[in-house]
């Protein structure tokens, strides 16, 4: 399995993370990429090459012009209003405020994010787009013919909507290249994430839609962020009715009862028979994740790659969480090692 990789992901080294009332080392950190890619390289899991360069095209398809062109030109206003520190929201259009984008750079920042925990940074936009970019190189590479390709995506996406950031996700990788494929294509996309957290963002911009079915295996949102969207009643509206499905685990689950809820999926994704897979690959389902509580082991990760494996299906992989840096190398190349078995 190929796999696509841009160091451009290092122009985003925030340095801040609002967590608990005090601002701490983000999570999301450059030090993730590299510990995958060097475990990719350490077990010979195939060629890694770079992405080409794409236009924003793709990236309209998905997200607005008007967020778009919030994020290109960000930092460099508040950089000009003379903000000393990185861009961190703090006021938001709360219910019975208008919906509206004002023209100062906090108020933007605010109608643009789901949250504090985010800030934007110089560099941002580079390493935002350098991400898509290597979304889209290895979905050509999938649907030109190749079984399978890992996008080694740094910033992640799934938590980007339409016109929102947060979550340490700006543009949804997954979702462009799903729109990718419908565009070059297939009838019928899947879109099954593994990643601790719900994909509230790819949930949102297909929720009325009945070409691609989302599907999302994450730990409670009563409990842990996103907190307002991934419930187990919201199965699509509309068009999208009965093509949104959540899988919802409490606190402590191991590998065990997290596979029922996999097995669930992929007879789901089988049903619907898709042209195409796109696996939105967190790995915060680690027992020593720092933002998680599941119990999954590093063995069991192999196990989940066999069992995508077994849908038969041209599959795309994009990476999005894990912070436990020491183990996210051994995890996400044992998921890809286990696809590989039945190739």
């Amino acid at each position: 399995m190929k796999t696509v990789y841009s160091p451009l992901h290092h122009r985003r080294t925030a340095t801040s993370e609002l967590d608990g009332g005090v601002l701490i080392a983000p999570h999301e950190r450059p030090s993730r990429a590299e510990t995958i890619l060097q475990r990719v390289r350490d077990q010979a899991l195939g060629e890694i090459v770079a992405p080409v360069n794409f236009d924003l095209a793709p990236i309209l398809r998905v997200h607005t012009l008007e967020y778009v062109s919030f994020l290109e030109h960000c930092w460099e206003e508040w950089a000009a209003a003379g903000k000393p520190g990185e861009a961190i929201p703090q006021f938001w259009p709360a219910r019975g405020m208008r919906q509206r984008a004002p023209k100062d750079i906090d108020g933007r920042l605010g109608y643009y994010a789901l949250g504090a925990d985010t800030s934007i940074t110089e560099g941002t936009w580079e390493a935002a787009r350098a991400s898509v970019d290597v979304a889209l190189t290895a979905q050509e590479l999938v649907a030109g013919g190749e079984r399978a390709a890992f996008a080694l995506c740094r910033p992640p996406g799934h938590h980007a909507a339409a016109d929102l950031f947060g979550g340490y996700c700006f543009f949804n990788n997954a979702a462009i290249a799903a729109q990718a494929f419908l565009d070059q294509g297939a009838k019928r996309v899947a879109i099954l994430d593994v990643d601790f957290h719900h994909g509230n963002g790819t949930q949102s911009i297909f929720y009325h839609r009945n070409d691609v079915l989302t599907i999302s295996i994450h730990g409670d949102p009563d409990l842990v962020f996103p907190h307002f969207l991934g419930f187990e009643d919201e199965i699509g509206e509309g068009d999208g009715a009965g093509y949104n499905l959540n899988i919802v685990y409490p606190p402590g689950t191991p590998f065990s009862e997290w596979q029922q809820g996999l097995e669930t999926a992929c007879e789901r994704v089988a049903d619907f028979r898709p042209d195409a897979l796109v696996v939105p690959l967190g790995v915060d389902t680690f027992e020593g994740d720092p933002i998680s509580f599941f119990r999954l082991k590093s063995e069991n990760y192999l196990a989940m790659g066999e069992r995508l494996g077994r849908l038969g299906l041209p599959t795309l992989f994009t990476m999005e969480g894990g912070y436990d840096v020491d183990a996210i190398g051994v995890n996400v190349a044992n998921v890809l090692k286990g696809f590989d078995l039945t190739l």
